[in-house]
């Protein structure tokens, strides 16, 4: 059996005060309890808070290690800043310091999900943006160079056989629109375009890619609508004989009108 100081409740081995803590002289017998396990009640625990400045002590053993004060002032110790410690902090809380990063990344999220911004600006994502070139490569003197394109693609899969047909390619489209366009450039502008392959585009059939440099006779001016460029264009491919060749299986084109009206078009096809 133990005995506890009855001012501090420290435990001692015998009844033999005073406390060797407190100089408290009466003690008191522990309370052991049964349960389902045998447990040893210590009681109450005290702690000594200074009167000037609240600094906890273990003991009444005065002064105050913090101010030097002589009144220390016995107080239940009720654990509280254990419940405290225990506190889990919301993710709010949590998030707060970092609500700028999560705001910026979200916005650049937006930005690309919109196609505000082409992922293709990240190194290594998308394909290559076409360079900058003078002229024109959506429209020009009122036709639409985008709808000559898909025309054309009409013209040559109406003069094929079943077993000739050829799909339109994205890849190949953008292809040739790059490659269109740093022709331009360096034509009017002296530019040096960087390098690019099929890879860049994700096509896949590069090792068998044929393409042209397509002769369009004439200006933008001479031709009335998208009908006209698109035969003009059409017949280009056709009198081409690599360009024709019945295993050939995709293709894609670009359009593009120089600052003098010139017509420029790149057909590739695989």
């Amino acid at each position: 059996m133990k005995w506890r100081c009855t001012w501090c409740g420290k435990p001692h081995e015998s009844n033999d005060p005073p406390c060797d803590s407190c100089g408290h002289n009466e003690f008191e017998e522990a309370v052991v309890r049964q349960e389902e396990f045998e447990t040893v009640d210590t009681g109450t625990q005290y702690m000594w808070v200074c009167a000037n400045c609240g600094r906890q002590h273990m003991k009444n053993n005065p002064p105050c290690s913090r101010c030097g004060g002589h009144d220390l002032e016995k107080t239940e110790d009720a654990f509280s800043d254990v419940d405290r410690d225990l506190e889990v902090p919301s993710w709010l809380e949590v998030a707060k310091p970092y609500a700028p990063i999560i705001v910026g990344f979200a916005l650049i999220v937006a930005l690309f999900a919109t196609g505000i911004v082409s992922p293709s600006i990240i190194p290594g994502i998308g394909t290559p943006s076409p360079p900058d070139a003078p002229g024109e490569g959506s429209e020009a003197a009122g036709i639409d160079l985008e709808a000559a394109e898909d025309e054309v693609h009409e013209r040559l899969e109406a003069e094929r056989n079943a077993d000739e047909s050829r799909s339109y390619d994205d890849g190949l489209a953008a292809y040739a629109e790059y490659t269109n366009r740093a022709n331009v450039a360096m034509e009017y502008d002296d530019a040096s375009p960087d390098s690019v392959d099929g890879s860049d585009f994700g096509v896949e059939c590069r090792n068998e890619l044929v393409g042209a440099n397509l002769p369009i006779p004439g200006s933008i001016d001479d031709y009335d609508d998208e009908g006209a460029l698109a035969e003009a264009v059409a017949e280009a491919v056709v009198t081409s004989e690599r360009l024709t060749d019945p295993e050939l299986e995709s293709e894609g084109l670009d359009l593009h009108v120089g600052p003098d009206g010139a017509l420029y078009g790149v057909y590739l096809t695989c």
